[in-house]
Order: C-alpha cells, then sequence, then structure tokens
C-alpha cells in the first residue's frame, strides 16, 4: 500500500467524524409524524412540517386541510418524496447515535442533575422531573446524546437548561419507543422517537425537533423552533443542531483504515532490505 493511499484512508476518516447527525432534508424539519400529525392549540413551528409514509396534518393553516389554528414557518410535506427521504434520514440519524453508545449509564430520573457534554445511556423508562442542567463548560462545541432504550417523559414544568455553550453544540434525544413531554415543560434539543412524540399544553421545544419515525405527533398549544438559538450569555446556547462528536469515526471508516494499515504493515515486512517499493 502506497502512503497518498494510506493519507486518503486517513483523510476520509477525519470526514466522517464531521458529517452532521441530521441530513439537510431531515435538518429542515420542526416536526415530522410517520402516521400523522394532529395539533389542538395555537402552536407555533419554526421550520417545516411533515408526514410520511401516510397521515393527515391536523390544526394547521398552510397544509392540505388548512383548519389551524397552528402555524408554521417553512413548508407543508405531505406524504411526498422530500419527508419520504427526511424519514429515511431519521433511521440513519437515529443507527448512527446509537452506535456512540454506550458511554456513560445514568438512572432513570434525570431531574437534579448537571451533566458535561457526552454519550449517556439512560435506563428504560427515562423519566424528567425538575430542571436537568447540561453544562458545556464554554465549548462552542458541547455535544450530548442521551440513549433511552424505551420511552422519555417529562413531568410538567420540567427544564432541559443548557448553559455555557456555543454556535456548535449539539443536543440530541435517541429515544427508542415514544417521548411525552409535560405541560409546560422547556425542552431543548432534538427527539428523535422510535415511534411518536406528544407534546403537552404550553411546551417549548427549543433549538431543537420533534421527529416521530413509526407513528404520530400530537401537539397542545406549543412552541418547537428548529432555528438556531440566538442565546449570547453567560445562560445562551447557540444551536444545539452540531454535527457528531470528533472522538467517534464511523464505524466502516474506521475499519478501512485498520485494513489499510494492516495491509500496509505486511507490504512493509515482506520487504527484503535494500529493495524499493514499486
Amino acid at each position: 500500500m502506497t502512503l497518498p493511499l494510506l493519507v486518503a484512508l486517513v483523510s476520509g476518516m477525519s470526514q466522517a467524524w464531521a458529517a452532521p447527525v441530521l441530513a439537510p432534508e431531515l435538518a429542515s424539519f420542526a416536526v415530522l409524524g410517520a402516521w400523522g400529525v394532529k395539533n389542538t392549540g395555537a402552536t407555533g413551528l419554526i421550520g417545516n412540517l411533515g408526514v410520511s409514509p401516510v397521515g393527515a396534518i391536523t390544526g394547521f393553516f398552510g397544509t392540505l386541510e388548512n383548519d389551524g389554528p397552528g402555524t408554521f414557518t417553512g413548508e407543508p410535506h405531505q406524504a411526498d418524496a422530500f419527508a419520504g427521504t427526511a424519514q429515511i434520514q431519521l433511521a440513519n440519524a437515529k443507527a448512527g447515535l446509537g452506535l456512540l453508545g454506550p458511554g456513560t449509564g445514568l438512572g432513570a430520573e434525570l431531574g437534579g442533575l448537571t451533566l458535561a457534554p457526552g454519550i449517556y445511556s439512560v435506563l428504560a423508562g427515562a423519566n424528567l422531573t425538575g430542571t436537568l442542567t447540561l453544562d458545556g463548560a464554554g465549548d462552542a462545541n458541547a455535544f450530548w446524546v442521551f440513549l433511552v432504550p424505551s420511552t422519555l417523559i417529562t413531568a410538567a414544568g420540567s427544564v432541559v437548561d443548557v448553559i455555557h455553550a456555543g454556535a456548535g453544540a449539539g443536543l440530541y434525544w435517541n429515544v427508542g419507543s415514544s417521548a411525552t413531554l409535560g405541560a409546560n415543560s422547556t425542552f431543548e434539543g432534538n427527539v428523535l422517537a422510535g415511534v411518536s412524540v406528544s407534546i403537552g399544553d404550553g411546551v417549548t421545544l427549543s433549538c431543537g425537533r420533534a421527529l416521530a419515525h413509526t407513528g404520530a405527533v400530537t401537539m397542545i398549544h406549543d412552541t418547537v423552533n428548529s432555528a438556531d438559538c440566538a442565546g449570547t450569555g453567560e445562560e445562551g446556547s447557540n444551536g444545539l443542531n452540531g454535527g457528531v462528536p470528533a472522538v467517534v469515526p464511523e464505524p466502516e471508516t474506521y475499519a478501512l483504515m485498520l485494513a489499510g494499515l494492516g495491509a500496509l504493515c505486511l507490504v512493509t515486512r515482506g520487504r527484503r532490505p535494500g529493495t524499493t517499493a514499486r
């Protein structure tokens, strides 16, 4: 194996590390359901609104049903190719996040914790009561992934508070089945649910998305903001839509690099003294 090929392998691995978690079509959505999206209050979404493979979107102006009272700033995608592509990307994102684990193990209750950036595996039936503080310690690219094997349920009035982070930060909730955000919760980050997302009355989901892979998304007078946040102070957090942490390569790229190194070693060992590579 030649040195240029080895360099190319290592270069490819570095590029894989920096790939974003959410591909462009998926990242454009504030809310994406699989078998319907239902809203019953004055919900406001910043981003696209969609459903795939089938199902109606009810309770929003600007959709095929056009029945309000909810509004959204992006485009509606109802069982079209764009939403179908986003659903494929959602499956890929969930699989990719799962490969980052297991990370640090946590108990089922997340309330009262203060956590540094990292990968966290939460016990089945994760709950949040009170406040979960995520402290980026001044790292503009702080990154959190929560791997939740079954359900995620937040109590009424619960809070996820991201502090001391910046424009490159990322926060992802990889939920195995369904996520339920309790009434008047203040939540942050991207919720990638294997089944459904239920958002209670008066919830604010900031710097993230509600994405359901096989079920529905339901809302009641909520706010979902998929745009980058504009915080600038000590308590501010910009983004939470960052890329994959640079310490974890994609498995196939890592395997390719190891294979290349192994071949290089074999060539080196087989070469007799005084010979040159051809």
